[in-house]
């Protein structure tokens, strides 16, 4: 999807198996699935087609690495195998021959944040646009990583200033109602989110915040309803169970802006 998304879990979580709903949360990037540690996994148990993408390239990255666009490619389909590690790295040694390449330092940025490195995100995303052109979905991930690392304040600049080069974006919007969420202002945080569901483009991990919200406000039935517009009854059931746990925890919201809260995972 990151969409710029404080998410619960990929939709194939969501519709696969019983989660722990607010065990879940985390910051991700406009655009990508971000959720959850890097899965470590050799190259060699992925579909031949797969691996010889891959493969392809890596011969065209490594021909000529002052290629930006080729490290792009290649970041990707590393990524695209759960290589996350490896596609940070091919992106940094892109970046360092391409210090102006704002396009190249955007990727690179992204790919800090889901990596949880936050701080060197920050000081990589302030080179990948200007003020004069900025772009929505660099502030997004500069919203992102300024949330992770707990400037709720920052983070909502970030996020208010990407709503405005691309309004109602519904993962602009989640991402802001998440932040409102860790600002302890939960009825801002479920209006926001309430306007990034009723977008055309809001999709199951939007909504999905918004039951998170409901839940923490003690609305479990109404963060039910909407969980069953993508889950089965006792997926839906299951994760208002931990829903209930998780609001009934003093420090909720302190937990929540780690990326997670402890219990069912």
């Amino acid at each position: 999807m990151m969409t710029a998304l404080i998410r619960i879990a990929r939709p194939e979580i969501l519709a696969g198996r019983r989660v722990a709903l607010a065990a879940l949360v985390a910051l991700g990037l406009a655009g990508c699935n971000t959720s959850g540690p890097e899965t470590t996994g050799s190259i060699g148990d992925r579909p031949a087609a797969a691996r010889q993408n891959v493969e392809a390239l890596a011969e065209r990255f490594n021909a000529n690495p002052e290629d930006g666009r080729a490290a792009v490619a290649y970041a990707r389909a590393l990524r695209a195998n759960d290589q996350i590690s490896q596609a940070s790295a091919v992106l940094q040694q892109a970046a360092l021959r391409n210090p102006k390449d704002t396009f190249l330092l955007g990727a690179y940025g992204k790919s800090l944040v889901e990596l949880g490195r936050y701080r060197e995100a920050i000081d990589v995303l302030a080179n990948a646009h200007s003020p004069a052109a900025p772009d929505w979905r660099i502030l997004s991930a500069q919203g992102s990583a300024s949330a992770q690392l707990g400037d709720q304040a920052r983070a909502q600049g970030f996020y208010e200033a990407a709503l405005k080069i691309r309004p109602n974006e519904p993962s602009l919007l989640s991402n802001l109602g998440l932040s409102y969420a860790l600002s302890r202002n939960l009825d801002q945080a479920e209006q926001t989110l309430r306007l990034a569901a009723e977008q055309p483009g809001a999709d199951a991990r939007v909504r999905a915040n918004l039951a998170l919200v409901l839940g923490l406000k003690g609305r479990t039935a109404d963060a039910e309803a909407i969980l069953r517009r993508d889950m089965s009854p006792a997926e839906a059931a299951a994760n208002v169970a931990s829903l209930r746990k998780v609001a009934a925890e003093p420090n909720r919201l302190k937990a929540l802006s780690k990326g997670g809260v402890p219990g069912e995972g």
